[in-house]
């Protein structure tokens, strides 16, 4: 008769086990939760149009979230109508919710300086007006140190011939903008895109990176060859497409239907442009892919030819004319960058060792 008071003592302790168990969980999750919240901080900069700014920031490991709206001005709770006259006060800006643990202010500071014209007066690249203007932001005493530590830093570094115009500015009551100005670079990808680039904004901030090295060329000492040398080392096609911004006949071409893993590079300079994983069938007769394998190595210009509106792609170290940029791809980008099988080299991924792109092995899985 003991045995059955024996098995339900023991259920109940093991009950009672799992309860504490459960609650000791729960209890972790929040406070866990409550730390990471806690951790968090945040910064405000104006750098022209919020789109971008928000765009640069939040590629970075340790920006939880960046929220474009409007600071610094006399109105409640203004809109973009408003803010656009230039009469509000207000900057269009960026409030930056950050981790420090992850990314610390100064870093954030260099971001910021690295995304914007400091020198500009009137605003930035093509947006004029005071609501365009770059200011600096500060939360507390320490921001305002470190935010006058770097301004100091780049006025001493003569890297500009003009003065620097970016004001550093006790944070105001900050409100955030509408809905669909949030994320669009995300929502309307092709269209910030070509808005970047019409506005000067991508081709100065390429300049810059360029001057700084700041970004790791393929081949630090590249020398693009001459005319002549490229007309020994590339076929009629590679020369009018690369050199002349031609275009190869559709489904007449080496890579159109290639399925082979591996990456292609420029036919000229050699640098890593694309993957066959984000390659994909588009229809069109030429290769088309995702997104870039390495989009420093990718430049977009502005294509007004045959009476269109397009986005052409270069590769930077080279300068070749490798295709166009549409909206139109699949998920996850929505992009379809349209190459010419004629400025490509592809190396299978057999081959990526011997050709000296051995770091790229990873991406198929290869020990």
């Amino acid at each position: 008769m003991r045995r059955p008071d024996m098995m339900k003592k023991k259920i109940n302790i093991i009950r009672k086990a799992l309860l504490i168990l459960i609650f000791a969980t729960i209890l972790a999750v929040n406070l866990l939760a409550f730390c990471q919240e806690e951790a968090i901080e945040k910064a405000t900069f104006a750098g022209g149009c919020f789109w971008c700014i928000e765009a640069a920031f939040e590629k970075y490991e340790g920006v939880v979230e960046a929220v474009s709206g409007y600071i610094g001005g006399h109105t409640i709770n203004p809109t973009y109508e408003e803010v656009s006259t230039g009469k509000t006060g207000h900057y269009e800006a960026v409030e930056i919710h950050y981790n420090p643990k992850i990314i610390n202010y100064q870093e954030l500071l260099e971001i910021f300086w690295q995304n914007i014209d400091p020198t500009d007066a009137g605003g930035q690249f093509a947006d004029r007006g005071s609501q365009y203007l770059t200011a600096i932001f500060y939360h507390n005493q320490q921001q305002k140190e470190l935010a006058e530590i770097s301004k100091l830093k780049i006025e001493e570094s003569l890297k500009y011939e003009r003065d620097i115009a970016t004001r550093i500015l006790p944070a105001a009551e900050f409100y955030p903008a509408e809905e669909y100005h949030q994320d669009y670079y995300k929502k309307n990808s092709f269209g910030y895109t070509l808005y970047s680039v019409a506005s000067g904004r991508k081709d100065y901030l390429d300049s810059i990176k360029e001057d700084n090295v700041m970004e790791r060329a393929w081949d630090q000492n590249y020398q693009k060859p001459t005319k002549d040398e490229l007309k020994e080392m590339l076929t009629d096609l590679q020369y009018e497409v690369t050199q002349e911004n031609g275009t190869e006949p559709p489904f007449e071409n080496e890579y159109w239907n290639n399925k082979k893993e591996g990456i292609y590079v420029d036919i000229v300079s050699g640098e890593p442009l694309f993957s066959s994983i984000d390659k994909f069938d588009s229809g069109t007769g030429w290769p088309s892919f995702t997104k870039p394998l390495e989009p420093d190595n990718i430049t977009e210009k502005e294509d007004r030819s045959y009476s269109m509106l397009r986005i052409e792609v270069r590769s930077r170290y080279a300068d070749s004319h490798l295709g166009h940029l549409f909206n139109d791809g699949p998920p996850p980008t929505g992009m379809r960058y349209c190459i010419n099988s004629a400025a490509l080299h592809f190396i299978e991924k057999e081959n990526l060792e011997k050709e000296g792109y051995g770091e790229y092995l990873e991406l198929f899985n290869i020990n």
